[in-house]
Formats: C-alpha cells, structure tokens, sequence
C-alpha cells in the first residue's frame, strides 16, 4: 500500500538499525510524547532493534492517559442528572473516576452514547431536543479544531441543547513543566499529528531554553528508527534543535485554517493532568463568545472529594519516572479487560502497549 509499504520495508528498516548502532557512542534516552508513538514503537518492536545504551521511554501522549480523575468525576456527575445524554468517544468510558466509570454508569441506566466526531454528537442533540447533550472534548492540538468546528456549527444551528465539557489540552505547556523540572532526557520524539496542525515552531523552546533537541516523528517503524537516528546525531553533537522527520505531512508554519478555528472558539486556561497537577495555560475552554455551549457553565455541577488508587503509578509513568513494570498492579490485577489506571485503558497508553506487545518470561 503506497505511504506505508514503504515505510515498513525490512531492508530499509534494517539498514536505519545499522546506522544507530555504528552512531550511537553511550548511552541516550529519548521520550516520546504522543500515543500514537507509543503504540508504534511497542508493536513494531522498535527497542529490539537499538542498541543497549538507547533507551525510549513514554511520556504524557496519551489524552485519554492524561484526563484526569476530576474530569471523568465531574462527566458521571452529568450522567446521573435527569434528561441528560453523555456523548464520549470510546475509550473515556473505561477511565476509572474516584468511585465509578462512565462504563457502570451506563450499565446502571446512564444513556452514553458512543460517537466518532463532534458533529456525530450534534445530530443526536438535533434528534433529542427535549433532553441536554453533553459532549465530552479531549485531545491536543489534533483534535480540538473538530471541536471548534463542532460548536461553531452549534451555534449556526441555533442549537440549544447542546453543550462542551473540555478536557482538550495543548502540548507546549507539559513539555515546559518536564523540562524545567528536570527530566533527565537526551531528546523528545515530538508528536507528528500536533505538529501537522500546529507546525514545529512551537517545540522550538525546548532546544533554545533547555538545551534539548526535538525531531517531530511519523509512525511507521522507519520514520521512528529515523528519528531516534537524528536525535542520537544531535545529542553526538551537542546541537540540539528542532527537525521535522515527518515531512509528508509536517511543516514548519502547520495548518493555519486550523490554527485560526482554535483562536476563534477557545482560550487557554489552567487545566489538570494526571501525575503533573494543574499546569497553567496548558487546557483550552471556550472563549465568551461561545460561552453559552459550555457545561462548566450552564449546568454546574458539585463534586466531592476526588480519589486516587494510590497503588497505581500512571502519574509517574506519564512523568517518565517510572515504567509500567515498576507498578505491582501491572499484569496481575491492571489488565486491559480490567483497567485500573488510566495507562492501562487506551490503546496509546503506555501501560496498555506493554501489556499486549512485550512479552515476558
């Protein structure tokens, strides 16, 4: 198949193999921060083919890893109000909340429903005018301009049942609090799906601030190899900056229509991840303009005291502290059919790509 043969060609990948290990001069560790990355370099067996001293390790990518316990709280505590119908997609419903699911609450008589976009979500509000459609928003740069569409096309509609619980967040911000806290790293694998909206500019801090060098990646196995490749060269030349490896679709100046859509309808706004707190700026709600759309807003709602399964380190696992076999729930008791922590719900979870594609004796 033509953009993806190619890129998976076992000459062409051996040979990137080749070229890593005649580079690489000690030891390197590179964090890759986007889910899809994740996903990949475990499927494809990336790690089996770098040398020792190379080592990747996963950081806050995954949107639904990194949503936090007082966000999925706050969509079940929608849930249970009369009249109200949870639009999600599909992996947020097995995130666990401090004493439920969005999963139980459906099996108990929430009405959840499952949808693949935003303006799926519309149609179920413009079928159901008598009841309030909440649509729940997460994602980074990639996804929040089908959210912007989305509630530009509700207001054209004049809908008035219709409403955005965000969760959407910005990667910039995360990547700030990683590197100024210290985050013992050589590069970051930079996620190409954000870049393709955003452009590489925004990474460029990371290089000219903290000394550390950027390739933003594509996710066939020679676009990682080639990546890890140019970061093991620049960490050898003690030259970081930031390069685009992913060109079919990367550039330096991104998707401006896009770009504009997300200034249009939202504003930054401190947001809360998981394992890192409330990062300021890091999330985006929805600007004055659209304010009559937004959850937080209409319909507010109270919560009590959030919990964490304190056995579970998927904060540390998203801070590139830790690994998943460093967890004791991990294999035993956190399993993909039987999630415990957030890592282990997503398929671009780090937690959840080590359980299905590394095998262990």
């Amino acid at each position: 198949m033509k953009y993806i043969d190619e890129f998976r060609d076992k000459d062409l990948i051996l040979s990137l193999s080749g070229k890593i290990r005649k580079a690489a001069k000690g030891s390197y560790t590179f964090m890759e921060v986007c889910g899809g990355h994740t996903s990949s370099i475990h499927r494809f067996g990336i790690p089996s083919l770098l040398p020792p001293g190379i080592k990747l390790i996963s950081g806050p990518g995954c949107p639904v890893c990194v949503t936090s316990t007082d966000f999925i709280d706050r969509a079940i505590a929608y849930s249970k109000i009369k009249d109200v119908i949870i639009v999600t997609f599909g992996d947020l419903l097995r995130v666990p909340g401090s004493y439920s699911s969005l999963e139980k609450e459906k099996l108990t008589g929430a009405d959840l429903r499952i949808v693949f976009s935003g303006l799926e979500a519309l149609n179920i509000a413009g079928s159901n005018s008598e009841k309030t459609v909440v649509f729940l928003g997460i994602g980074f740069e990639t996804t929040a301009p089908g959210t912007a569409v989305t509630i530009k096309k509700a207001k054209e509609l004049g809908l008035k049942n219709f409403l955005l619980l965000s969760a959407h967040k910005i990667m910039p911000p995360v990547l700030e609090a990683l590197a100024r806290g210290g985050i013992k790293i050589d590069g970051f694998i930079c996620p190409g799906h954000v870049a393709t909206i955003t452009g590489s500019g925004i990474f460029e801090f990371l290089p000219e601030k903290y000394n550390l060098g950027c390739v933003i990646a594509g996710f066939e196995p020679s676009d990682l190899l080639q990546s890890v490749l140019m970061l093991v060269r620049q960490a050898n030349d003690k030259s970081p900056v930031v390069e685009i490896q992913y060109k079919r679709a990367v550039t330096a100046e991104g998707n401006r229509i896009a770009q504009d859509l997300l200034s249009e309808v939202f504003e930054t706004c401190g947001a809360k991840w998981r394992g890192f707190g409330i990062i300021p700026e890091s999330g985006l709600s929805l600007r004055e303009k659209y304010a009559e759309f937004n959850a937080e807003v209409k319909i507010p709602v109270t919560l009590s005291s959030e919990i964490e399964n304190q056995a579970c380190i998927c904060g540390d696992i998203l801070r590139g502290l830790k690994m998943p076999e460093d967890c004791s729930l991990f294999r035993k008791i956190c399993k993909p059919e039987n999630p415990v922590g957030a890592c282990m719900v997503s398929a671009e979870g780090a937690c959840n790509s080590h359980f299905r594609y590394i095998q262990y004796e």
